[in-house]
């Protein structure tokens, strides 16, 4: 389909955006429009109104059955006939319009003919069932699904409603949104007969919710072309501007990027590639954003070559023989093949430089991609066909990109507008998670994945998992380390999420600060708008500990008559930095006053000291077993952690000869335990123990620097 752009309320001529292979002209809707008042065709044959519409719809499906179209067409035209649009033409031409537009992008017949009745029941005395009685459920589904909401029963609410209404009906059934989107395409189209504060208004919305959904869904030609149309109404001064740039480099004499191309073809034909080149000029909006970001354009940057092959394998080796025989920018490489957009987008990308500087940017990637990467979700046909059925010509057969159904970020909206309280909250809400456009998976301990937006952080992927059970979660590992809740995560993380046993755990009101996703913000929120008596204070998980424990102890020197030095008329001390104990690796340095410390030889104090030309002393373990150690212990605050954790060494016979609990910080909380132990056998029991505590996560050694 055209992807041009033209301000609707600025007439004149029209630089072309996006190349464009041999096509029909544009469509004269008007005359179209006038041929369907004159009635309807002989019965059984194809009016000469749609016919348009069957050519392009047998391009993409040449065995489809033209005769639901026929009875669609003859029921939508005898229901609007009589009604006007605003631009003065009769109503019929704007679901024929629609129509046109799916089925050059190779939507499937029931879309197809779902888009032709999509403003039936809206607009006219036509019912749901009778819809169904003739069409079938899916038809009856796809029309209700994009029927607005009236605003005699919502008032202000029936735009955000009707939004809602169709998300939801998307989450069944994505064709509903392909509908929506070209229906909104035409109407911003022809946007230029209202008044200029409703341009703005309409333009607006398509902005910050119509063109985000395109684009999650993967349908470019539709994005591209409302970008164009929102930026020629919304900015006019700067598209006017980027149109004459546009002009004037297309009246230039030379093309830097024809040049380019031709010098790719060459390669590949030497390579023995079979290839297509071809030049994608840049849409409007595009041509801007590449403007400011590089500030003067040059000839190359107004496009972009677009290579395409027939095999996966061959976009490699097309990319092998250009980084080969051309210069590239590796800064620009980037492999959507290997790991795919979240909405079925597949390409490498890669750039070329000339001699005199100018860079081409190049897309590689093959004729199923580029159908997928121009169509998204319309691409794929019926993806509800029963098994055995093939859902669109060559679709990809690869499991879960080729399944549309419920995308991750289409799963998580419709959790979260599920809660939001009033439609108010879901319309700015929706605004917000609509404005994410990048998205990042992470990977679960047992195997599954969540796919969560850019910057989400461990809160997020609490909520993402457990909903509003997430309330319990005291922490996460990151890639097996220990993770604050507000740590950040990354594509291709591993997450662990730690749930608190407690019945009485309540989220902390901190996490606001810390959740990126509105499930996470919404049920947070939920939870404290339900407990303001908690919500006064900040969250303070931990408790006053329920047994004593004894004041910390001054770092005295300690003595240890298990230790041999060959030097007897030393005094030993074990070094507190690093408590050895039997049976670990020693050695000793003698300081002031003739004491002798022992260190583990792992300790970093060892190597500083040798470092600094000390000289060692030999030391080893003698036949005492007693010992006494430093621990550090790493847990989440939770109410009767202390108790729990002195208990469980009480057991193990440790006698505690001094402790210190820091504050709490993001419901970290560090403990210190000073140790002594009958036997230094028991020490790896001990410390097991206290790991198996709920809520500690880490023990140790003490291991200062």
């Amino acid at each position: 389909m055209s992807a041009e752009a033209t301000n609707p309320a600025t007439p004149g001529p029209v630089v072309p955006t996006a190349a464009r292979r041999k096509a029909r002209p544009r469509i004269d809707l008007r005359r179209l429009g006038r041929a369907a008042l004159l009635g309807n065709a002989a019965r059984g044959k194809l009016p000469d109104a749609i016919g348009h519409v069957a050519e392009a719809h047998r391009a993409h499906h040449p065995d489809a059955d033209l005769e639901p179209l026929r009875r669609a067409w003859v029921l939508a035209e005898s229901s609007h006939r009589g009604q006007m649009r605003k631009s003065g033409e009769p109503y019929i031409t704007h679901p024929l319009a629609v129509t046109l537009i799916l089925a050059e992008l190779g939507a499937e017949t029931t879309t197809l003919t779902a888009s032709l009745l999509h403003d039936t029941v809206e607009d006219t005395d036509v019912t749901l069932d009778q819809v169904r009685e003739q069409f079938g459920e899916e038809v009856r589904y796809l029309v209700d699904g994009v029927t607005k909401l009236e605003k005699v029963d919502y008032g202000a609410a029936a735009e955000p409603e009707t939004f809602r209404k169709m998300l939801v009906a998307t989450g069944s059934d994505v064709r509903v949104m392909s509908i929506k989107l070209a229906d909104r395409l035409h109407n911003m189209r022809t946007l230029g007969v209202m008044r200029p504060e409703k341009q703005e208004r309409i333009a607006k919305v398509t902005r910050d919710v119509l063109i985000p959904l395109a684009e999650r869904l993967g349908v470019q030609a539709l994005k591209t072309e409302l970008e164009d149309l929102v930026f020629a109404i919304l900015h006019p001064e700067e598209y006017a501007h980027t149109r004459e740039l546009i002009a004037r480099n297309a009246a230039r004499a030379d093309d830097p990027l024809a040049d380019i191309a031709d010098e790719v073809r060459g390669v590949l034909r030497e390579a023995d590639i079979p290839a297509e080149v071809l030049i994608r000029p840049r849409h409007f909006v595009s041509v801007h954003r590449v403007g400011r970001k590089r500030g003067e354009l040059r000839g190359a940057d107004f496009g972009r070559l677009l290579v395409l092959v027939n095999e996966d394998a061959d976009c490699y080796a097309v990319l092998g023989e250009l980084h080969t025989c051309l210069t590239p920018v590796v800064s620009e490489f980037k492999d959507f093949i290997a790991v795919p957009k979240f909405n079925l987008y597949q390409s490498l990308h890669t750039a070329v430089a000339r001699a005199d500087g100018q860079v081409a940017e190049v897309l590689i990637r093959t004729h199923q991609m580029h159908k997928v990467a121009e169509a998204g979700v319309v691409a794929l046909g019926n993806p509800y066909a029963p098994a055995g059925e093939t859902p669109a010509a060559d679709a990809p057969d690869d499991g879960e990109r080729a399944d549309p159904t419920r995308p991750g970020w289409l799963s998580r909206l419709l959790d979260w507008q599920k809660a939001a309280p009033d439609t108010d909250t879901f319309w700015s809400t929706l605004r917000e998670d609509l404005a994410q456009d990048r998205e990042i998976t992470v990977f679960r301990p047992d195997g599954g994945t969540l796919g969560l937006p850019e910057g989400a952080t461990c809160v997020d992927a609490a909520y993402a998992q457990y909903g509003e059970d997430a309330h319990a979660c005291i922490g996460a590992r990151v890639n097996g380390r220990l993770a604050t809740l507000s740590t950040v995560l990354r594509d291709g993380d591993s997450v662990q999420l730690l749930m608190g046993q407690d019945p009485a755990s309540e989220p902390s009101r901190e996490w606001l600060d810390h959740a990126h996703t509105p499930a996470a913000r919404i049920a947070i929120q939920r939870w404290l708008a339900a407990h303001p008596d908690s919500a006064e204070e900040p969250h303070t998980p931990v408790t006053v500990p329920t047994r004593p424990v004894p004041e910390p102890q001054s770092a005295a020197p300690r003595t240890a008559s298990a230790v041999v030095v060959d030097r007897p008329e030393a005094t030993v001390r074990l070094a507190g930095c690093c408590t050895p104990v039997p049976p670990d690796e020693v050695t000793g340095f003698a300081v002031r006053g003739g004491v002798v410390t022992v260190h583990r030889l792992a300790c970093p104090s060892v190597a500083h000291m040798k470092g600094s030309g000390r000289p060692e002393t030999a030391v080893s373990w003698g036949d005492s077993t007693a010992c006494r150690v430093t621990l550090f212990a790493e847990s989440f605050g939770r109410p009767h952690l202390l108790a729990d954790l002195t208990e469980a060494m009480a057991q193990e016979g440790a006698e505690i000869v001094s402790a210190t609990v820091e504050p709490p910080n993001e419901q970290r909380v560090r403990h210190t335990y000073t140790v002594e132990l009958p036997d230094a056998a028991h020490l790896p029991a001990l410390m097991r123990a206290m790991r198996n505590v709920p809520g500690v996560y880490d023990v140790d050694r003490a291991q200062h620097q």
